[in-house]
């Protein structure tokens, strides 16, 4: 019996469906009809469920909110999104970076922490993690350290040895590898972890004046850690630990918030540094570059369908607008491109047309044509295909120009250097973290790169821990007896 309160099931075109229950078959026990098109549509829907997994950050969770400015912040951007007392809707994805779709949430792992916020000059998408380094600074190197975090092709399995074989030939990871191996590598969940923009950005203000800016998200809800022995208890009890702790916080109105900080450098002094402060490797010291408070990150509105608004959430570092611009990172400079170019292979040409990806805001372009093209003309004009034209279709504006980068240089392939030209130095920086950790911490340290070890070839090992040498005699020290205890 219909019940008219509910909505008529139909078709993909519209038509209503009258039983859905029961295939068309001639006779009762005769074979199924190809003319039965409600279930041949039913069948090729479903194998069709699924799409390309994201490479990197493919297990994800994620929720609505806002991003309010409390701070004045004309005098370093022309952003209207961050200007004072803005308040502008955003969706949050969370992710680990190595894992696959059917990860499980607490495994030790850098985080994602991406937002993509809808201004009314555009989206706006910071795509960063929960540290403020990564472990390599040039792009050439990513594919191939992205290698070493996935199944080894023959044995289809994780391998540790590929791992810490790339990281002992790679000082720059040091850095990284540290955090990592740290507390907060194992963050309880995503609500209790700090996210950074990580790479070096520019704001401009009116006057057309560049800024270098890192961006900081501060957890308000304190940072908590599990130990590796706590995360498999939790990992034996769910494997969506994160996915429930978001989920079910911001459905009882616990909704948690991270303080918006920012870093400022004016752009001349990034000829000062003793540091190169576009290298993803390092962090600007907070005594040269204190954090100032801009505002609060909310998440308070779940999804209604993860797979249109989480798993279809595309970011790309190329959607910035007008005030918030890009820096000589060379790793910034190339996920620039290859961001957006993962989601049109992955999502399709048109992916920032799907709901969750639009702007809130009129876009005029001229793209044409292409599949699942289902927005049509877009240049606001029916007869303008092309650019320029006669036609009064969308035309460029050159207020909003920006500023040219204060540097320059002949094109090749450069290695890495510090401030004023100095051979690159991996090691102070790593140093200065360690020196922080109190005796327990550095022993869990010590104790989870042990665990993360274990199978590796003894060569490996010991070409990792000069490098911890370099860092601190303790740190190589401690690493070898807790990898002897490891192996006892």
């Amino acid at each position: 019996m219909f019940d008219k309160r509910k909505p008529k099931l139909t078709t993909t075109a519209g038509a209503p469906i009258a039983d859905n229950q029961n295939s068309i078959t001639a006779g009762p026990h005769g074979p199924v009809l190809l003319q039965d098109y409600q279930l041949l549509e039913k069948l090729a829907h479903q194998n069709r469920e699924r799409i390309p997994e994201r490479p990197v950050h493919a297990k994800g969770w994620g929720a609505h909110g806002t991003l309010t400015i409390t701070a004045n912040m004309a005098q370093y951007t022309k952003a209207k999104a961050l200007q004072k007392g803005a308040s502008t809707p955003l969706i949050a994805r969370f992710s680990t970076v190595a894992g696959e779709l059917g990860a499980a949430d607490a495994e030790r792992d850098v985080r994602g922490f991406a937002l993509k916020i809808y201004t009314e000059e555009g989206n706006w998408d910071m795509v960063g993690n929960n540290t403020p380094v990564f472990f390599v600074r040039d792009p050439y190197k990513f594919p191939d350290f992205i290698h070493t975090q996935k199944r080894h092709p023959k044995t289809n399995v994780r391998s540790p040895t590929a791992m810490w074989d790339f990281w002992s030939l790679s000082p720059e990871s040091l850095h990284q590898v540290t955090i990592l191996m740290s507390d907060r590598g194992l963050p309880l969940s995503s609500m209790h972890m700090n996210g950074y923009g990580s790479h070096t950005y520019s704001l401009i203000n009116a006057k057309n004046e560049r800024f270098w800016v890192k961006f900081h998200f501060k957890t308000r809800q304190g940072h908590k850690h599990l130990t590796n022995a706590e995360a498999a208890t939790v990992v034996g009890h769910s494997r969506e630990s994160y996915q429930e702790a978001l989920y079910g916080a911001i459905e009882q109105g616990n909704f948690p918030q991270w303080e918006v900080q920012i870093q400022i450098m004016p752009e001349l002094d990034a000829e000062k540094t003793p540091y190169n402060p576009f290298d993803l490797t390092k962090v600007w010291p907070h005594a040269d570059y204190p954090p100032i408070t801009i505002g609060t990150l909310e998440l308070n509105r779940n999804v209604d369908n993860y797979f249109c608004e989480i798993e279809m959430l595309a970011f790309a570092p190329s959607n910035v607008v007008p005030g918030i611009s890009f820096s000589p990172d060379k790793m910034l400079q190339a996920r620039v491109f290859s961001y957006a170019d993962a989601h049109r292979y992955r999502l399709g040409t048109h992916y920032e047309s799907l709901p969750v990806n639009a702007p809130k805001c009129p876009v005029h372009n001229y793209h044409k044509d292409g599949a699942m093209n289902f927005i049509g003309q877009r240049s606001g004009a029916t007869d303008a295909y092309y650019e320029p034209n006669s036609m009064n279709g969308a035309v460029e504006t050159p207020a909003y120009a920006e500023p040219p980068l204060k540097i320059s240089g002949d094109a090749a392939r450069y290695p890495q250097k510090d401030g004023a030209g100095q051979s690159v130095d991996d090691f102070t920086q790593p140093r200065a973290l360690f020196n922080l950790f109190d005796k327990e911490q550095k022993q869990r340290l010590f104790d989870n790169i042990a665990a993360a070890m274990t199978g590796v070839p003894e060569h490996i090992v010991e070409r990792q821990c000069v490098l911890f040498d370099k860092v601190a005699p303790e740190y190589g020290e401690g690493v070898r007896l807790a990898v002897v205890k490891a192996r006892q």
